[in-house]
């Protein structure tokens, strides 16, 4: 079984080139709603959660998603801490669910790939790209409380998508969801023939 990765910036249409492959038959693990079950649930996961950002991780035992973003929004340090206890419990996680899946390959839909240095775990990359403008008004047609400068802001904290090209083996260009829809299948059709 070959493992996917598939990547892209806030905004590029990951989710949607996702539901494009789950259509076809494909498993998709999508890792931000496993990171946060995770948190959720797992003992281990918050106590080190509450070790790094304080009791105010968790309100009610329930995951503190705008506390943790206001924590680490503008800390790197902080936030590369947070990735370096979470992302190893997504990975094993990952690798388990993989194992009950019965098909040539498998999909791990993830925002940062290459931002934590995970790209040599994947036998394939697939890059969804779409120019910064698109990217910006479909975060506010979702959000509509996000500005563009917020916007901008955690746009910085993921490489810019000339670096990621360089080390992608498939780039789908999402602009129209016909002509994103023939690049997933052609893709579909390359990892079928490849495995």
């Amino acid at each position: 079984m070959k493992y996917v990765g598939l990547t892209g910036g806030i905004g590029s249409g990951k989710t949607t080139v996702a539901k494009m492959f789950t259509q076809l038959g494909v498993p998709v693990y999508n890792s931000d709603d496993e990171a946060k079950q995770l948190m959720e649930n797992s003992t281990s996961l918050k106590k080190a959660l509450k070790t790094l950002l304080g009791e105010a991780a968790y309100k009610n035992e329930r995951l503190n998603k705008t506390f943790i973003s206001d924590q680490v929004f503008n800390d790197t340090s902080l936030l590369g801490q947070l990735n370096s206890i979470v992302h190893p419990a997504v990975r094993t996680h990952f690798l388990e669910w993989s194992k009950q899946q019965k098909t040539a390959y498998v999909i791990q839909e993830a925002a940062i790939i290459f931002e934590i240095g995970s790209q040599n775990f994947y036998d394939r990359i697939i890059l969804v790209t779409a120019p910064e403008n698109l990217r910006i008004q479909r975060i506010m047609d979702r959000d509509p409380k996000s500005s563009p400068t917020t916007i901008k802001a955690r746009m910085q904290n993921q490489w810019k998508d000339t670096r990621k090209i360089a080390s992608s083996d498939y780039i789908i260009e999402n602009l129209d969801l016909k002509t994103t829809e023939r690049q997933v299948l052609k893709i579909h059709r390359a990892l079928l023939e490849n495995s």
